[in-house]
């Protein structure tokens, strides 16, 4: 634990002290990491911090426990984002959720995997409001449909719109890229 400069220690929980304490008291919950084909960049320095972190990846069924055990017993109480990413050669989107505590520290990371044909996982937004645009978001954009969402409609795109701009597989309209040559 690191203390802050009012006398409150900050929380400074690793992602591998999070597994483990998930598995001894969430059993089931903590998915295994199957490897993924993308490869991360050569490191120059160092490597990005999702290469390095080894974020938390949890069973999708339970990411509401998981997140309330966060804010419930460890005092992550802040969802600060949610956020996708779409890992086309795997057939997967991954949907990391981001938690800090009000008294400062590190934040901590969970990922969910769903497969890219049917990216269903529960929503957070009964116990943190501030997941509904984040939710809808990721919904519009990427087609996640989160369980028990309250107003789970487009939030960007109009209601007409067909499919989800932000995946990679998404075909590409109006004029070409900056640096094209066709």
């Amino acid at each position: 634990m690191i203390s802050s400069a009012v006398g409150c220690p900050m929380p400074n929980l690793s992602a591998e002290d999070l597994r483990t304490r998930l598995v001894r008291d969430l059993p089931g919950a903590v998915q295994s990491v199957s490897p993924l084909k993308v490869v991360p960049p050569p490191a120059q320095g160092h490597a990005p911090a999702a290469f390095v972190t080894g974020d938390t990846l949890v069973e999708a069924a339970r990411i509401v426990d998981v997140a309330l055990y966060l804010r419930d017993r460890l005092n992550y109480a802040y969802l600060s984002d949610i956020c996708v990413v779409d890992y086309l050669a795997d057939e997967i989107f991954e949907i990391v959720y981001r938690f800090y505590t009000v008294e400062g520290g590190s934040s901590l990371a969970l990922k969910v995997r769903v497969p890219r044909e049917n990216p269903v996982v529960p929503s957070l937004t009964a116990h943190w409001p501030g997941a509904n645009f984040h939710e809808r978001e990721a919904f519009d954009l990427y087609g996640i449909v989160f369980v028990g969402h309250p107003y789970l409609h487009r939030i960007y795109m109009w209601d007409e719109f067909e499919g989800f701009p932000m995946r990679k597989d998404f075909p590409r309209q109006g004029d070409k890229y900056i640096g094209e040559d066709e």
